[in-house]
């Protein structure tokens, strides 16, 4: 039956690395809730020198740029999210988007299409659905006004899984993908026909947590053969002094497109790409209401002879618990390219 006394209660809001748990709780029944949230952002960007990152319209550094002289100015509402968590008893559905689906101008309108981030089922000790790799610790990524900091050196993947867990252990299947396979370096394979299996262990307590992953895949290569990968992956958030905290990965082997968001591809060739990534950040509150953030990730990779490196330095201030602003400044570095970038980003977040 139906409660007819809905309360709407603002519940605390955890913000990281980008990700906006829900914060606006309708109590329906006993067993049914429905929870709303998300944030809403505004950045300005500047970025000069002769790195640019095409593939998210210079929006945000990955692991994917080309050489080319670039100066500009840009301002954007794009990171702005919101998402939907429904409860039933043992049952939960959440659904995440942004503003990242592109088709828009900046001619007149600024339009952008909303993206699927997350959309997930969870019962008991399964998932299902499009959410975070089990091979990712978001916990171990920075604090930044770049989407997310070194996402060069990071694990970074959402996609489709089925997913069991028991405590701190997490065995999944998930959606296989040879980035780099049949249709030739930096294509995209569809003849995948094994999914992918990972496994992790987080270790955690009041000091903080250590997540140990292993990855397991069948990729497919341009000639038609198919060839073994596996890649491992260290990761964690330590607690420090006060409220201050250390952030770590450091990932190895056949990692592909699992880390340095499309740093590696998994495939050169028919040969299967080995990468080595670490990436580290520090936090450091000066007060309640101030901290700042230094960060520094560096992947490289021994087929493609990549080396791409991003740091960065932050302030944020927190205005009132929701709302915040913060400047960044850093450096994308594409050794193999050539090609650096420095940038400054001015963002100011209102968390729902």
């Amino acid at each position: 039956m139906l409660n007819k006394k809905v309360s709407l209660v603002a519940a605390a809001i955890a913000v990281l690395s980008g990700t906006a748990h829900a914060g606006y709780e309708i109590k329906l029944t006993d067993k049914d809730t429905i929870t709303f949230g998300g944030y809403i952002q505004g950045d300005l960007r500047y970025i000069d020198g002769t790195a640019s990152s095409t593939l998210t319209n210079d929006d945000f550094w990955i692991g994917h740029v080309v050489k080319d002289d670039v100066s500009n100015t840009k301002f954007s509402a794009n990171s702005t999210r919101f998402n939907t968590k429904y409860v039933h008893g043992d049952i939960t559905g959440f659904i995440e988007m942004d503003f990242y689906g592109g088709d828009g101008n900046e001619i007149l309108t600024n339009s952008r299409h909303p993206r699927l981030r997350h959309a997930f089922i969870k019962y008991k000790n399964w998932t299902v659905g499009q959410t975070w790799s089990t091979f990712v610790n978001t916990s171990a990524l920075a604090e930044a006004a770049d989407f997310g900091g070194p996402l060069v050196a990071a694990a970074f993947v959402r996609q489709d899984l089925i997913r069991y867990t028991n405590g701190g252990f997490q065995i999944a299947i998930e959606n296989p993908e040879s980035y780099g396979g049949y249709k030739g370096a930096g294509g995209y394979g569809s003849k995948d026909s094994m999914p992918d299996v990972i496994a992790k262990y987080t270790f955690s307590g009041d000091w903080g947590n250590v997540s140990v992953a292993g990855l397991a895949r069948k990729l497919e290569t341009a000639g038609g053969n198919s060839e073994s990968g596996f890649g491992y992956g260290v990761a964690g958030k330590i607690n420090t002094f006060g409220k201050d905290d250390f952030r770590f990965q450091f990932h190895g082997g056949n990692t592909g497109r699992y880390v340095g968001a499309a740093a590696a591809t998994d495939l050169v060739g028919e040969e299967v790409e080995d990468t080595t990534s670490i990436s580290v950040a520090y936090r450091h509150f000066w007060t309640e209401t101030l901290r700042t953030n230094v960060f520094y990730g560096n992947t490289e990779t021994d087929e493609s002879d990549r080396d791409r490196t991003h740091w960065g330095v932050n302030i944020f201030k927190n205005v009132t618990p929701k709302l915040s602003y913060g400047i960044e400044f850093g450096n994308f570095k594409a050794k193999d390219l050539d090609a650096d970038s420095d940038y400054a980003q001015l963002s100011v977040k209102y968390v729902l």
